[in-house]
């Protein structure tokens, strides 16, 4: 049946309305419990050391699936949008004509969160991961205890999973729906959570947990809001483009999203580890 009289524009109003009502209405997105305990309570050591274990393996095993959507890429253009994310993460700095920093800088708390990669510089110390090995150091873990999937709970790895098997896969609209979902669970605050609930930590404890990992993710995501909608009106009105498995890409990856924190927060819970047969 053809839309008669309804023209483009109308289409995409009526799709984001439709993105409203269901990816944008998902649970992990409207509410964590988790985060919403981590950022209010008194967290002691043992409960940062079990966060970062289990985030540090999401986010390692991140670059598997962001290597997944570089090569499934469906043009030359998002391919180069997907490189900018993967080769950030291993340690090629953003270079930007309005960034006051140099592309020497490797703190995460100096380097910027604009620009592009295009001309940028590598960097060791740049990596996302080894901001991440820093801020373990003090807690007593090494970098051979984060980050591999050996330490990933079962539902961590469940997520780690989805995310190359949606984020990455090889059918546009399915990955660009994940891509959608993961973009708007990074907006929804979630970084501010895990920052407050480490600036109390540090407070209380006196420690000096460097937390530049978290607030550079926070920063990079303020910028991404808008860019968000206006990345998906581009792809809206490319002919292979599907709404059905776009809509169910970012549910799909959203469920994924509950399931690293339902496996954190089983753990909070129990205050000890417990098979989560659910994922295994």
């Amino acid at each position: 049946m053809k839309n008669v009289g309804i023209n483009k524009s109308e289409l995409f109003d009526y799709f984001k309305q439709e993105l409203r009502e269901t990816v944008l209405s998902h649970p992990i997105i409207k509410h964590n419990s988790y985060l919403e305990w981590f950022s209010q309570a008194d967290i002691i050591e043992s409960d940062i050391v079990y966060f970062t274990k289990q985030f540090s393996v999401f986010s390692n095993q991140f670059i598997v699936a962001q290597l997944l959507k570089t090569i499934n890429a469906n043009s030359l253009e998002q391919m180069r949008d997907a490189k900018e994310i993967l080769v950030n993460e291993l340690g090629v700095v953003f270079k930007s004509d309005k960034a006051k920093y140099t592309t020497t800088d490797v703190d995460p708390e100096i380097v910027g969160v604009d620009g592009s990669v295009d001309g940028g510089t590598f960097r060791f110390k740049a990596a996302h991961f080894e901001w991440l090995v820093n801020f373990a150091e003090p807690l007593g873990l090494t970098f051979n205890d984060i980050g591999k999937r050996k330490h990933g709970n079962p539902a961590t790895l469940f997520f780690c999973d989805e995310l190359i098997r949606i984020y990455g896969s090889d059918d546009f609209s399915t990955s660009a729906g994940a891509s959608f979902g993961v973009e708007n669970w990074a907006n929804a605050g979630f970084w501010k959570q895990i920052i407050q609930g480490l600036e109390s930590y540090n407070k209380q404890t006196k420690s000096n947990l460097n937390l530049g990992f978290f607030k550079w993710h926070d920063a990079l995501e303020g910028q991404h809001a808008q860019h968000t909608w206006d990345e998906l009106e581009e792809i809206f009105n490319e002919k292979d483009f599907n709404q059905a498995k776009f809509i169910k890409g970012g549910n799909d990856i959203l469920d994924g999203v509950a399931a690293f924190w339902e496996g954190l927060d089983q753990n909070r819970i129990a205050k000890y580890w417990r098979p989560l047969t659910k994922y295994a």
